[in-house]
């Protein structure tokens, strides 16, 4: 049986944005204050602008990393544990509540399409006090899969 060969295929900033914008799945890699990485499991999706957005709340320690250091990377995952990958290094914008609430109705169309009571959705993100990050994409690795190197792929 023929295994899996590993690949990496180099994209442009529009094929990187539609290979993201139906993958949900990330993680998220900030700095620590003392440089070190603190990453972060989350749902992310495209803005209009081509921004890598994710919800947050302003307590938590991607924001406060984030706000500090805007030198982020997000590793984007498929939904399948062994399909296609890509990290994407760019520079983030924490926008918090009340300021990120057109923002995250964008990220939630964008994610999920139209919401049931727009009004109430806003309402809601206003209470919890929602924040935004928003990673503008400077440099990307290549699309990547798992699997061997060719060499070993007939073995």
């Amino acid at each position: 049986m023929a295994r899996s060969i590993a690949t990496n295929t180099r994209v442009e900033l529009d094929e990187l944005l539609e290979f993201v914008r139906p993958r949900h799945r990330a993680i998220l890699l900030t700095r620590r204050q003392d440089g070190g990485p603190q990453a972060s499991p989350l749902t992310c999706g495209v803005d209009d602008s081509g921004r890598i957005v994710m919800s947050t709340y302003p307590e938590r320690a991607k924001t406060r990393n984030a706000k500090r250091d805007e030198r982020v990377s997000v590793l984007v995952l498929s939904d399948d544990w062994n399909g296609p990958w890509v990290q994407i290094d760019g520079t983030a914008e924490v926008i918090d509540s009340p300021d990120s609430v057109e923002p995250l109705v964008e990220y939630f169309r964008n994610i999920s399409g139209e919401h049931p009571d727009w009004d109430e959705y806003r309402e809601a993100m206003v209470a919890q006090g929602k924040s935004i990050i928003r990673v503008t994409p400077e440099r990307w690795g290549p699309v990547a899969t798992g699997g061997f190197p060719a060499r070993l792929a007939e073995g």
